[in-house]
């Protein structure tokens, strides 16, 4: 079918559409696989379609809107998409427990957000159905700690139903399998929500929380302006749950809850400030509470493009080791490793630091300036790269697309010293700056600037 939608209901998403044209494929005598490949085909085929007969459009959206975006979506049109079942997952639990690893087993329970509708009783009960089987066919393996029901299905939602069916599943588990607890996972803590759920879903065992600045607040020194409050587990208790919890997403202050330039965009800590943060929030938010607080996840144990290339991830794309390891080795082992990472304490701009909202001229000279140190005496090899502000932001850790960098202008370049000529084109602009001491390990920094002046209406 192929005809007007029309939306009603409240949304907290930039990208909600309330009226437009949808189709619908409708395929009868088909199985799951028969239904990948129908829409794997039919998203190429509209891509295809735009590509070649809206190439001025897109001529314009790649120029103007999201620079490489016909590049990006050539690349979905030529690559197979990767289908990935849950019969995988048994290599990754026997990996785990040869390394003596648990594993919380995720069971990734439709989000609202993303189109899920806990009021289609067929669509529920197929997940339920589907969740049972996967827990028959692994309940049995030594690395499983426990289920891991549902992500952040409190994001952007507005169907209380999600918990009955969240519940319902929770149940079914139990039944299925009686010597692993499940666990949900929230998007932060709210008191509210935490009576709603217990309200609504009783079987679920552990309570998990997604939680940066919140976890235990912030320090003005840092530049830290998390949550100022009792930690979140003192909020657990006071909204009345007293079984256990895990900290399942913790780490530097949320891109969400940093200051902003003036011209909007969050301003990131250096890995130093972030390796203080995590210990910070391990000793007085996790390692505080070892009654109730049965265990933690540190995020992100690897690197993504979130905001930027470096706001969350503990390692860069190279698989090099940033200052916030070395913290986490010493909270979990009591000792740093034998040879640690730089630390970068100051980084500036024409001599203003991060949060001066720095504004160039296009074409003018710009002097970038990193201190950093090392506690071994490694030589340092600086790397610096230039990337336009981000317009691809998403929420709840959605997949988000890296800027392409801009050749840089160099005027000099001398360790940690860097003179650039500025881009011709206006706007906001991030230079990264990656300093390497030759054993696996490296410091990072951004400092957002913007080329040019802002509107008068924007600045206001």
């Amino acid at each position: 079918t192929f005809g007007p939608t029309f939306r009603a209901e409240n949304s907290n998403t930039s990208r909600h559409l309330a009226e437009f044209w949808m189709v619908e494929p409708e395929i009868a005598f088909a199985d799951l696989s028969d239904n990948m490949d129908l829409a794997e085909d039919f998203l190429k085929s509209i891509l295809d379609s735009l590509l070649t007969h809206r190439a001025d459009d897109m001529n314009f959206f790649d120029q103007r809107i999201e620079r490489g975006l016909k590049e990006r979506l050539h690349h979905v049109i030529e690559t197979p998409f990767r289908r990935l079942p849950y019969t995988e997952a048994i290599g990754i639990l026997d990996a785990a427990h040869e390394r003596g690893l648990s594993v919380v087993f995720g069971l990734w329970a439709g989000q609202e957000r993303q189109g899920f509708d806990y009021n289609d009783g067929r669509a529920v009960a197929a997940q339920l159905a589907q969740f049972r089987e996967v827990v028959r066919e692994y309940k049995g393996h030594p690395a499983i700690l426990m289920w891991g029901l549902g992500n952040e299905n409190d994001l952007f939602y507005t169907d209380f139903k999600v918990w009955d069916a969240l519940n319902d599943i929770a149940e079914m588990i139990h039944e299925e399998d009686p010597n692993h607890p499940v666990m949900h996972v929230t998007a932060g803590l709210d008191v509210a929500e935490v009576q709603l759920i217990m309200e609504r879903a009783p079987a679920i065992d552990v309570y998990g929380i997604n939680t940066y600045g919140e976890l235990v607040g912030g320090t003005s020194d840092l530049r830290s302006y998390g949550y100022e409050g009792p930690s979140v587990g003192v909020q657990l208790r006071r909204a009345g749950w007293d079984g256990p919890y895990v900290i399942a997403e913790w780490g530097p202050d949320g891109h969400w809850e940093v200051p902003k330039t003036a011209w909007g965009v969050p301003i990131e800590q250096t890995s130093h400030e972030k390796a203080q943060m995590y210990r910070i929030r391990y000793e007085r938010g996790i390692a505080a509470d070892p009654v109730s607080c049965i265990g933690s996840y540190a995020f992100l144990w690897g690197d993504k493009q979130e905001t930027t290339p470096t706001w969350y991830g503990i390692f860069t794309p190279g698989g090099y080791e940033t200052e916030v390891l070395d913290e986490l080795q010493y909270l979990w082992t009591g000792a740093y490793p034998e040879n640690r990472a730089p630390s970068l304490t100051a980084y500036t701009a024409n001599g203003q630091d991060r949060y001066a909202s720095v504004f160039v001229d296009p074409r003018s000279q710009v002097a970038f300036e990193a201190t950093v140190t090392d506690p071994d005496g490694d030589a340092l090899r600086y790397e610096w790269e230039l990337l336009p502000e981000s317009t691809d932001i998403r929420a709840g850790g959605d997949a988000e697309t890296r800027p392409d960098a801009v050749r840089l202008d160099v005027v000099r370049r001398d360790g940690g010293a860097l003179t650039i000529r500025a881009p011709r084109l206006e706007g906001p602009y991030r230079m990264f700056v990656y300093v390497y001491d030759g054993n696996g390990n490296v410091a990072t920094a951004n400092l957002p600037f913007h080329v040019g002046r802002l509107p008068e209406t924007a600045a206001r």
